[in-house]
């Protein structure tokens, strides 16, 4: 019954934020994002994530709108994402990305609006285009940037 409810739930916010507030594909992009990558950690964490989302879209090396961003990976020749090939992990797993916990979608969905429409916590991780979570090894790709910070589960890092 509680999966029933929660299901039911998640549907009806889902088609709200995307329909009735009339909110952009952009932020609800955004919010999944936030969801998916930093849904447990704190607000300063869940920023800086979006950050690195934002300053992806800035930078001509990345698709230039915050769908592009996150969406951003290698698909096959049908146009589905391939496993595991992708930017955000979460993305291309292969696991549903209709979130499961009404609470902490209506919280990413929030923060999303505040950070594109008021510009709050834009600059947090100083320019950073990449993260990964605290708990992996350190990635290949990691040496040739510049470490930034760690904010929450994250570490930041920057082109130079």
């Amino acid at each position: 019954m509680k999966t029933l409810v929660t299901t039911i739930l998640m549907t009806l916010l889902m088609s709200s934020a995307s329909s009735a507030q009339n909110v952009s594909s952009e932020q609800k992009c955004l919010a999944l994002n936030i969801y998916y990558e930093a849904r447990g950690s704190d607000i300063a964490d869940q920023a800086a994530v979006s950050d690195v989302v934002l300053n992806r879209v800035k930078d001509p090396r990345y698709p230039n709108t915050v769908c592009g961003v996150i969406y951003q990976g290698n698909y096959d020749a049908d146009g589905n994402i391939m496993r595991n090939q992708c930017q955000f992990s979460w993305y291309c797993d292969g696991k549903s990305d209709v979130p499961q916990d009404p609470v902490s979608w209506l919280n990413a969905d929030a923060l999303a609006s505040q950070i594109l429409n008021s510009g709050d916590f834009v600059g947090i991780t100083q320019g950073s285009t990449h993260y990964h979570a605290d708990y992996i090894p350190s990635p290949s790709w990691a040496i040739t940037m510049t470490p930034v910070a760690k904010i929450g589960g994250h570490y930041f890092y920057r082109w130079e």
